[in-house]
Formats: structure tokens, sequence, C-alpha cells
């Protein structure tokens, strides 16, 4: 038979092809509202009000996070062995039955679930884009149009009413009046400034969501030209690395919850042991101190590279063992517990309660973002570096790269992220009957 036939028939037919792309589109259309919905639905099970699910709420964060985490280890260590080994169609099909199982579970307890009922009201999106415009229309109006007896009375959202002043002007008629010519309650106005102050806390983690991005890259590629083999003739895959971050955040979750939260409790009489913010600003420090920890275990593989003459030989393995890399994966891992938990926690608590899918789903898009920011700052300093006469950082011969220079850049950038983050914290105001 000729061997264009032979190739032909290894093609798979058109019809496999679409029926292929269509579940992977289907996937990624079910993870769209999967993954922000199903965070929200489960801590609405809790009653924020009553102090015991208070504290089981805050909880629920930590166990849902461990859930993800211990089964993307099962994924890791048992799926791919069944599809590298024995078969793709079982390893696609566990899953399978496995999501099936669990939908019918879910639906089991349909009749048990806590739902929220909405009144008459009007959508939030409505109600706080009223509150712009209002505030907008009413931009001439001067502040003594609403007295200080207002705000003695409570009128005004006592505690933020000095922040974002320039929504207060969306309780005016536009003549200045305060009858019936107000065009939005003071519960709107606060809901705007809720979802106005949570943007300067979107922005400053993007710092973090960028150093986030690293840990399935450039840690890889440097795993791949060290000394992975332990013991006898095994030798771990580099990308198999990835999972001591997940190892670290399934065996220090327990800890966290069972022995650093009580503990802080009682010293701070917080529900949650520490506030959301001081948790998310923990889990940036730790990711800042993991880029150091993995600059210089970058520069001392150099070094080992220069001394042992490999510099101009990329295949050649660095005498250097891949042990050196696991602190900065576990640190990273501990730092995901701190903030990754901290801003799910965050963006679903601080959010009208209508609005509460939405905030997880801005908490997913700082890592959509840190990603792309991440890209581009490569493709930059690889730009910038490439024409210097010594190479680029990101040299395809990491030997000759400069990876240590882009560790300490992130470290500095992640340095500026925290302080900025600290800053703005320090003035958020959460939301009346916050807790936390």
């Amino acid at each position: 038979m000729p061997k264009n036939d032979e190739i032909a028939s290894c093609s798979p037919p058109q019809l496999q092809v679409i029926l292929f792309f269509f579940a992977l589109y289907l996937v990624a259309v079910g993870q769209g509202g999967h993954k922000p919905c199903v965070q929200a639905f489960g801590a609405d099970q809790f009653d924020g009000q009553d102090p015991v699910e208070g504290k089981s709420k805050s909880s629920f964060f930590n166990w849902w996070y461990f859930s993800m985490c211990f089964g993307t280890l099962i994924t890791l260590f048992v799926l791919n062995y069944i599809q590298d080994n024995l078969n793709w169609g079982l390893g696609f099909g566990i899953p399978c039955i496995a999501m099936v199982i669990a939908l019918l579970v879910f639906l089991l307890g349909t009749k048990t679930y806590r739902y929220s009922v909405n009144g008459d009201e009007k959508s939030p999106f409505v109600r706080i884009g009223q509150v712009f415009v209002a505030a907008a229309r009413n931009w001439r109006t001067t502040d003594s149009s609403l007295n200080f007896e207002e705000v003695a009375r409570g009128t005004l959202p006592h505690q933020g009413s000095l922040q974002f002043r320039f929504l207060n002007k969306a309780l005016l008629a536009p003549d200045g009046s305060k009858d019936n010519g107000k065009v939005c309650s003071v519960s709107d106005v606060e809901e705007a400034k809720a979802v106005l102050r949570l943007f300067p806390i979107w922005a400053t983690c993007l710092a973090y969501a960028t150093v986030f991005a690293q840990s399935s890259t450039f840690f890889t590629k440097q795993g791949i030209t060290m000394d992975r083999s332990l013991g006898s003739g095994f030798v771990i895959p580099a990308a198999s690395l990835q999972s001591f971050i997940t190892l670290a955040i399934i065996i220090f979750i327990p800890i966290y919850d069972r022995i650093f939260v009580p503990i802080a409790r009682s010293l701070t009489r917080k529900p949650s042991g520490i506030t959301m913010l001081q948790r998310i600003g923990t889990g940036i420090f730790l990711s800042c101190i993991s880029m150091v920890i993995a600059a210089l275990v970058e520069m001392k593989r150099l070094k080992t590279a220069e001394e042992y003459g490999l510099i101009d030989m990329p295949k050649v393995t660095v005498p250097m063992s891949v042990c050196w890399l696991i602190p900065q994966y576990i640190l990273f891992g501990v730092s995901d517990v701190f903030t990754m938990v901290g801003l799910q926690e965050f963006f679903y608590d601080q959010v009208p309660n209508e609005l509460r899918s939405v905030g997880l789903a801005l908490y997913l898009s700082i890592f959509g973002v840190g990603n792309f920011l991440s890209s581009f700052l490569i493709s930059v300093i690889d730009k910038t570096t490439n024409g210097d006469g010594q190479g680029s950082w990101f040299n395809d011969n990491l030997n000759q790269a400069h990876l240590d220079y882009f560790y300490w850049l992130l470290a500095g950038l992640s340095a500026v992220g925290l302080a900025t983050y600290l800053y703005f914290a320090k003035s958020y105001i959460y939301n009346r009957g916050n807790t936390t």
C-alpha cells in the first residue's frame, strides 16, 4: 500500500475531530459556569449570622480547596499512569463515570439545600449602575446638601461615608433636594461602594498571580536540566515536581484549619482567627520569599554548570539535585493556602448577596490576567535582553540564560505589590455585619 495512503489511514474521521473539539469547548463552558458558582452555592448553605455556622463557612473554603487539590493529586498519580500505560479511553472514562456519580449525589440533595430567595427587587447590576449614573448627574451638587443630622441618624453609611464620598450624591435629586426626588437608597450606595472597594485589592493581587504563573513554566524547565534521579534508577519527571505544591496544600490546610485558626482565634477573638485581608497579605509575602529562594537556587545552578564546564552543553545534566527546587515548590503551596483561599472567601463575602458568583469570577480573573501579564513581561524582557550582546534572559540553553535575574525582578515586583496591597488593605472598610 502506498505510503501516502498509510498516512491518510491514520488521520481520524472528520466527525471524530469535530466531536473532540466540541468536547473541549464544552468542558471550558462547563468550567466557566461551575467554578464561580459551586463555591458560592456551597458557602450559601451556611448562615453567616449564626456564630457556629459562621465559623463553618470560613472552614468551608479551606476544605473545598483541599478537596480540589486532593482530586488533582489523584489525577497526577493515577489517571496519568492509566492514560500512559493502559488505555486513553479508560483514562477519560473513569473521570466521566465519577462526574456522573457526583451529579447524581448532587441532585439527591436538591430538597435539602438552602436557596437565596429574592423578592421583586431590581437587578444588583441595575442598582449599582444607577448609583454611578445619579452621582455623575449630581456632580455639581455640594456636600452641604447632606446635613450632619442624617449622618448622625445613620441615614448615610456611618463607617464608609467618608470613602468615595462622591457616590453619596446619588442620594439626592438633581436639584439638591432630599424629598422623594432621591434617586437611590442608602443600601444602593453602600453596595456600589462595596464593589468599588474591591478593585484596589484586585489590582494589587496581580503581582501575586504573575508569580503564581511561574510554577508550571520556568520551575519545570529548571528541573529538566538538573539531576532528577532518586535511588536506584528512578527518575522524577520534571512536570511531576508540581505535585509538591499540591502535597504542601493538602498537608498544610488541615494544620491551618485545625491548629492555626483555633490558636489565632483565642488571641484575636475573630471567628476565622485572622481577617481575610491579613490572610491574603501573608500569602503574598510568602510568594515573595519563594521568588527570592528560587533566584538563589538558580544562581547556584548556574554556578554549578559553570564549574563543570556545561555552559555550552544544555543537554548534559547539571550535577545538582532537583531536591534544591523542593523548598520553593512547598512555599508556593503554603502561600496558596493563605492567598488563594483567602481571595475566594474575600470576593465571596464582600460583594452584594446576589453577586457572589460574580465576585468569585472576579477572583478567578486575577489569575487569568496574571498569566497574560506574565507572558507580556517575558516577551518584553526577551526582546530587550536579546539585543544587548549577552543573550536573552530566557535563552533556550538555560545554562546561558538568566532566570535568576527574572526571579529577582519578580521578587521586587511582588514586594512592591505587597506594599501597595498593605496600603489599600489598611484603609479597607469591610461590609456591615462582617466579623472577620
